[in-house]
């Protein structure tokens, strides 16, 4: 059998693990335009900041490779694939022929449009060698723009200011961070950001870059500008589909995909940022662009592709992050619109706590922990196992939350391995 996959991070390493899981024979071969091992894309910021080196990066040992018999092809892209002849065409224009194909191609940034940006001295902050390069760059005394204040656009500007940059997020939503946090969150950790040195400006967005050859400033759509010798794009990433251009492979804002992770064509599938799949907290299917479910994703693809019947059943957005030393973990639906939904919420600003949960019906479909982050592993497995909340939902916000207030049936389960009947 030979199994062929496009792409080398999180969701290839889960489809080798999948595929080995029940096939120790079959050949595989891993296609990435990146020249490195797969590493830890969320660990780009602090190797930016100089304080995660190789091995920090690594997501998997040296040996991975190796012990998995994977021929790895480094450096290349794959530019096309033919679904017809089952082969995978690369830019050197040599072509590989595939059984089972595997489209793990990610996401790549969106770039806005603006005046002015083709000048030297823009940036964009999703891979390894963006973290490099802006670290070729990033001086002390030097200033930055960063437009965008999610979740990459956040992390260039800790790991910039933590190079002495002087750095100003320019964010178009009324808050930072609006797609996980809600207003109250947001405003806590905007504090923080500015507290350490990080100008935020909400409302607004960059309209053109200024400068001769290189980049000297830039002005917003508010008419208000600003000296930078840099600028970093970090408004978006988008499913990079770019590989199954021209294919039938279907397409809507990712590849499509059905609960086993594979496309419309038959033996082809796609895991990751680049793919669709089933969310069940939204109950629809959705790009969800985050590391644990690309893995998920990734080793269910594998295991059915080396003829398990696995079923990608769990999936839904999840962010465990830190700014300067604040964690948060947020899950779901943060912002919920409707009056299906209900929000608790409870904060203690002098602490830096917050706590919100959102309800639907009997079932937690999303929460936001700041600071007080311990139970937040027990409220994830609460929305990914669907469970009825109801003789426990007064207490979730409690800081003595735990598995001792939950059905014994589901306390088993968790923590024994058990099953409920």
């Amino acid at each position: 059998m030979e199994y062929v996959i496009i792409g080398n991070s999180a969701a290839a390493v889960g489809a080798v693990e999948g595929i080995r899981q029940r096939d120790n024979t079959g050949n595989i071969t891993v296609i990435s335009e990146e020249p490195y091992y797969a590493y830890s894309r969320p660990l780009i910021s602090y190797l930016l900041a100089g304080t995660a080196d190789d091995r920090k990066m690594a997501y998997r040992d040296a040996g991975f490779y190796k012990d998995n018999g994977v021929l790895l092809l480094l450096g290349v892209r794959a530019v096309s694939i033919d679904t017809v002849g089952k082969q995978v065409i690369l830019s050197n224009g040599k072509m590989v022929a595939y059984d089972k194909l595997l489209i793990a191609t990610g996401g790549k940034p969106f770039v806005l449009p603006m005046k002015g940006g083709d000048k030297k001295g823009i940036y964009t902050f999703i891979k390894r060698d963006d973290a490099e390069q802006l670290k070729s760059v990033a001086k002390c005394g030097t200033k930055a723009v960063v437009i965008g204040g999610g979740l990459i656009g956040l992390k260039a500007a800790e790991g910039l200011v933590k190079c002495g940059v002087d750095v100003t997020v320019v964010e178009l939503a009324d808050r930072i961070l609006s797609t996980i946090l809600d207003e109250q969150a947001a405003v806590m950790v905007q504090e923080v950001l500015e507290e350490h040195g990080i100008n935020v400006i909400l409302n607004d967005t960059v309209t053109e870059v200024i400068g001769d050859d290189g980049v000297s400033g830039v002005i917003l759509k508010s008419g208000q500008s600003i000296e930078c010798d840099m600028v970093i794009t970090a408004i978006g990433v988008r499913p990079n589909t770019d590989v199954v251009a021209n294919t039938d492979i279907s397409i809507n804002r990712g590849i499509k995909t059905d609960d086993h992770m594979c496309t419309n064509i038959e033996d082809v599938y796609a895991a990751g940022d680049v793919a669709e799949a089933y969310d069940i907290v939204y109950e629809d299917q959705r790009v969800t662009p985050i590391w644990p479910n690309a893995y998920m994703q990734g080793e269910i693809a594998g295991r059915n592709m080396a003829g398990d019947d696995a079923v990608f059943d769990s999936g839904f957005a999840r962010n465990s992050i830190a700014f300067f030393g604040l964690p948060m973990i947020t899950a779901g639906i943060i912002k919920p619109v409707g009056d299906d939904y209900e929000a608790v919420s409870t904060v203690q600003p002098e602490k830096m706590i917050y706590k919100k949960a959102v309800f639907k019906g009997n079932r937690l479909v999303g929460f936001i922990r700041l600071t007080d982050i311990d139970r937040a592993g027990i409220l994830t497995g609460l929305i990914k196992d669907k469970v009825d909340i109801s003789p426990f939902k007064d207490k979730l916000l409690d800081k003595d939350f735990g598995f001792v207030y939950m059905p014994k049936s589901y306390r088993k389960e968790r923590l024994l391995g058990v099953k409920r009947k």
